[in-house]
């Protein structure tokens, strides 16, 4: 009888360890093998240590649950509890998610951390509103210029069938009269593949990860702005886990932060030299490319401040002070 007494504990025990396990999808627009994913993954891995398998995170990458503008969404309506997104990808929706899609505001990663300092505290509030909240973020190496042609100034850009993958890179295009083109990150090889596109404009990592060297031979070193990823959490999900799970969620995020810049720079330097082993010429902009772009970054800048009104005046002022 006593045995028996026993086991049903044990079976009860186990039930509720079972019922209190609780399981989260993570999607995310990037392959496996980029660095962001790998620090999700890792991310994931430390979030089922440290809560003793109380929460499970299951990745999915390369937009196989969502599409990378999808995921924003997804989350706030509780499709997916937790999800990488590209901020820049959600200007139009509010102007200060684009923020560090504007060309030459931080133009290195000291500077883009600055301005991410600047802008979370803006980006928290609006995530509260909306029923999520943002768990850490992590740049993209910095922004260059992929195209078939040689380029030496903005007037060479002209007539180019350009990606567009956000509003910021859609309008660079309008202002030195190229064609945007949208296509997310998952469909780029298939793009240049097909002839959709001839140029585009964003990291080494990105051209690795998508072979753009099969395709395009000339990358310039712009280094126009460092986009972020950030990976955002429903709210409602959040506040249903208990306190300890919570924090060990929150630690782990941290520790992903940092890990996750680092990994950036990182990828940087060795995807940059993994282009030129598959044949792709790195170039130093020219002084009239260089003054080119500036002025499509200033006259960015104006229209963006115009939309963001006081609010972002308010991020750019904090910014430059730091």
């Amino acid at each position: 009888m006593k045995l028996k007494f026993a086991l049903s504990l044990a079976a009860l025990a186990f039930a509720g360890a079972v019922s209190a396990q609780v399981k989260w999808d993570l999607p995310s627009g990037y392959p496996a093998g980029n660095f962001h994913t790998d620090n999700l993954a890792q991310f994931a891995a430390d979030v089922d240590k440290a809560t003793g398998g109380k929460l499970k995170i299951t990745l999915h990458p390369n937009a196989s649950l969502f599409k990378a503008p999808e995921i924003k969404r997804a989350v706030q309506g509780g499709q997916a509890q937790i999800g990488e997104i590209l901020l820049v990808n959600f200007q139009n929706e509010w102007p200060i998610f684009g923020a560090d899609g504007i060309p030459f505001l931080a133009e290195s990663y000291d500077t883009a951390a600055k301005l991410w300092r600047a802008q979370k505290p803006l980006v928290d509030k609006k995530l509260g509103e909306q029923g999520m909240l943002v768990l850490y973020a992590v740049a993209w190496p910095p922004q260059g210029i992929y195209s078939k042609k040689a380029i030496n100034a903005a007037q060479d850009m002209k007539g180019l069938k350009w990606r567009a993958y956000s509003p910021a890179t859609a309008r660079i295009a309008e202002l030195v009269g190229a064609q945007p083109v949208t296509v997310q990150q998952a469909e780029l090889s298939q793009a240049m593949a097909t002839g959709v596109i001839d140029s585009y404009m964003s990291s080494g990592a990105t051209g690795y990860d998508t072979k753009t060297y099969e395709h395009i031979k000339n990358w310039y070193d712009t280094q126009a702005w460092l986009p972020k990823n950030a990976v955002i959490v429903n709210r409602a999900a959040f506040n249903a886990l208990d306190k300890p799970t919570q924090d060990a969620l929150l630690k782990a995020a941290a520790d992903a932060e940092t890990r996750g810049w680092t990994a950036s720079r990182k990828a940087n330097s060795e995807t940059l030299e993994k282009l030129k082993a598959n044949g792709m010429t790195i170039h130093t902009p020219s002084a009239q490319l260089k003054a080119d772009m500036k002025k499509v970054g200033d006259t960015m800048l104006k229209e963006w401040l115009e939309k963001a009104g006081p609010e972002g005046q308010q991020l750019v002022d904090a910014y430059r002070k730091m």
